[in-house]
């Protein structure tokens, strides 16, 4: 039929409706006769949806009238059901009731008879061609196989400029979702733009308030980490989710349009979106970190039920895509910046660790010591960690393993460095004694005090002050210390005037407190204010990589003291030096060197020149264990036996035979042992030689 070919190529020339159905209607009269022509669309809400009319017959009128969606309630049922109905309609007039807007216009009209042919998109019928006339009965069904075919190529019309209404509204959303990448680009904190985020995207996907929830690391609740739209009700703890919704497959995008008959009423979630009115939700997923893992969502939240479909999801994936890059840009900044800080911080510490190596190798005497041993390096870390805080610090370990010494670098690596350092060594005075230096006194306060005197507290204000054998401490003077450390004052022995005091305390013992603790001998309380950082040395036995770093030292140091340089040391005496388990730890070594340095004359120090106790093949712990060759078997360490070493054995008789060469003179015995009378003390006590004493004295 040439008007169907004319027809099918003016659908094709535009997408411009009313000029395709005013060109249309023009052919179509050139083979059916009518005074009008509609297409009413009946799937866009409840009513017809008037789009276009065409015709001379029709007044402007009647026309303007067509050009908007008419809701089903301006129609009577009478004339509501003939025209869904469809067909041919002999006399439109006989079912219109003129109290309905709709159906008065229509008879005002003139219009009696119609023709009306569906137009299908696929299976569904979208609405209707109508061809319509002033006179009753002028269609008949003749004219109705007439306008199908028409009617087809207007439903492809029609559908043709859907597609092209929707990709030009769609390209307008996201022309209008390009500001959120400037939005996003100059904030460090996707927090900062939400609102900002949230006000673009409205346009775009409706919504009253935006929320950007993050999953936790169990995957079982959601924390709230952004939220749009003014006051939002507290959500500090994370939502936690039912099993159920753990457990959807498809968790991640999710349409809820009616929140109270769609979501559990006894979970978390539905409490807090109660609690902000909301009816309906749109929630997309937030995917970051490079491999395309879920990570949380972004949810649309309306106060209205039926707010969103399946149209909205790729605008919103399009909002939850750009949030996901920022927070991608945020957490990879995060992480740069905590990298940066870590690599301070280490930088830090090392510039610490290797100003606490410098110190401890710049002193002269004793209190230089070197070691590169993994165990002596943690103590230098630990030392440079604790030493710019003002915690209080407690040194355990051994007798001469250097405490004092980290005590010092621990002082002058701090902000006190300028302050004094004061040593008390808690275990060298009397009971009384010791709280007079310790606190001061005022004058008259006993026998002999003719003036008043600051003590060690006082003499360290602004500095440090290191007890040394803090463990040797009477309960007296323990109590009025634990008040210094818990209230920062103190009172002078004979004296009424409360001082304070700002020193900080570093103490350091060679007793196991905890023992003592259980014997009643030190109060559970003061340790625990002592050793708030506590920090272990090794002894040297524990060490032995550094014994030779330590005796190039020493031997370096006592070269002046000696009146001669010291070449080295043989290598059957490196040997004996690092065989030898050292009980007496470095200041043994020392003294050791420094006995072997007068003895070797200048040359080379061997076996002979080192000490008794160094070069004995036959510790005394071990006299009555069989030699090695006597039992049959090789060694290649005449020190150790099979049988092992006893070092407490060893201990007690090194004491016991200092004691017996010194003929029990104390001061004599610790001397010999390189230990303090102090020191002494507790070892005899310890092993119980007191019993086994003689003439001698201190």
């Amino acid at each position: 039929m040439p008007v169907l070919s004319e027809i099918a190529r003016v659908a094709g020339e535009t997408l411009d409706l009313p000029e395709v159905f005013h060109r249309i209607a023009t052919a179509a009269g050139r083979v059916l006769t009518f005074d009008a022509m509609t297409v009413t669309l009946t799937d866009e809400g409840d009513g017809l949806a008037l789009y276009s009319i065409g015709g001379a017959e029709i007044s402007d009128e009647a026309r303007r009238a067509y050009a908007r969606m008419v809701p089903r309630t301006e129609y009577s049922t009478g004339l509501w059901e003939i025209l869904i109905k469809g067909g041919v309609i002999d006399d439109v007039a006989t079912a219109c009731d003129p109290t309905f807007p709709r159906d008065r216009r229509l008879l005002d009209s003139g219009v009696r008879a119609m023709l009306r042919a569906p137009l299908h998109a696929g299976a569904r019928t979208i609405g209707n061609l109508s061809l319509l006339s002033l006179k009753p009965r002028a269609f008949c069904g003749d004219d109705l196989a007439l306008l199908t075919p028409i009617a087809d190529v207007v439903a492809m019309a029609v559908a043709h400029a859907r597609l092209a209404a929707d990709e030009k509204a769609r390209r307008r959303k996201y022309e209008s979702l390009q500001a959120l990448s400037p939005a996003l680009a100059k904030a460090l904190d996707v927090r900062d733009v939400f609102e900002r985020i949230s006000e673009i995207a409205r346009p775009v996907v409706p919504h009253d308030r935006m929320a950007l929830g993050l999953l936790t690391e169990d995957r079982a609740a959601v924390r709230v980490y952004a939220v749009s739209g003014g006051d939002f009700p507290d959500v500090a703890e994370p939502i936690r989710l039912t099993r159920a919704e753990q457990a959807r497959e498809n968790w991640a995008t999710e349409i809820v349009r009616d929140v109270s008959a769609e979501i559990d009423k006894d979970s978390d979630r539905c409490r807090h979106l109660s609690a902000d009115g909301v009816r309906s939700l749109l929630r997309v997923p937030i995917f970051f970190e490079g491999h395309w893992q879920f990570a949380g969502g972004l949810l649309f939240l309306s106060r209205k039920p039926n707010t969103y479909s399946e149209d909205d999801v790729p605008f919103a994936q399009h909002v939850a895509d750009q949030v996901a890059l920022a927070l991608s840009h945020e957490r990879l900044a995060g992480e740069a910046r905590r990298a940066a800080e870590a690599r301070a911080e280490a930088e830090s510490l090392e510039r610490r660790v290797a100003a606490l190596s410098e110190e401890l190798a710049s002193r002269a005497g004793f209190g230089r010591i070197v070691g590169t041993s993994k165990c002596w390096r943690d103590v230098l870390v630990q030392a440079a960690k604790v030493a710019p805080t003002e915690t209080t610090v407690l040194l355990t370990g051994e007798s001469g393993t250097g405490k004092e010494v980290v005590a010092r670098a621990i002082h002058r690596s701090s902000a006190r460095a300028a302050g004094a350092f004061i040593a008390l060594n808690c275990a060298a005075l009397p009971d009384q004694l010791l709280e007079s230096e310790l606190f001061g006194y005022e004058k008259g306060a006993f026998t002999g005090a003719t003036a008043a005197k600051a003590g060690r507290i006082e003499q360290a204000a602004g500095g440090t002050l290191f007890l040394d054998e803090a463990g040797e401490m009477s309960p007296a003077v323990q109590a009025k210390l634990l008040r210094v450390l818990e209230e920062r004052e103190f009172q002078r022995l004979g004296g009424t005037k409360v001082l304070r005091t700002d020193a900080r305390i570093v103490a350091a013992t060679n007793r196991d407190l905890a023992r003592a603790i259980e014997k009643g001998e030190f109060r559970e309380d003061l340790f625990y204010r002592l050793s708030v950082f506590g920090i272990h040395l090794p002894p040297l036995r524990e060490r032995p990589e550094d014994i030779l770093p330590l005796t190039e030292m020493f031997l370096a140091e006592l070269g002046p003291a000696v009146g001669r340089s010291v070449p080295g040391v043989s290598r059957e005496a490196k040997d004996l030096l690092l065989s030898y388990p050292w009980p007496g730890n470095v200041r043994e070594l020392r003294n050791a060197l420094e006995r072997a340095a007068i003895l070797s004359d200048g040359g080379l120090i061997t076996a002979a020149d080192l000490p008794i106790g160094v070069t004995r093949q036959d510790p005394p712990a071990t006299r009555s264990a069989p030699r090695a060759a006597a039992a049959g078997t090789a060694s290649t360490n005449p020190f150790l036996p099979p049988a092992g070493v006893d070092l407490e054995s060893l201990e007690r008789d090194y004491v016991k035979e200092a004691l017996r060469k010194a003929r029990f003179n104390k001061s004599r015995a610790a001397k010999l042992l390189g230990l303090t009378r102090a020191q002494l003390y507790s070892r005899i006590e310890k092993y119980g030689l007191e019993r086994e004493g003689g003439p001698g004295g201190d």
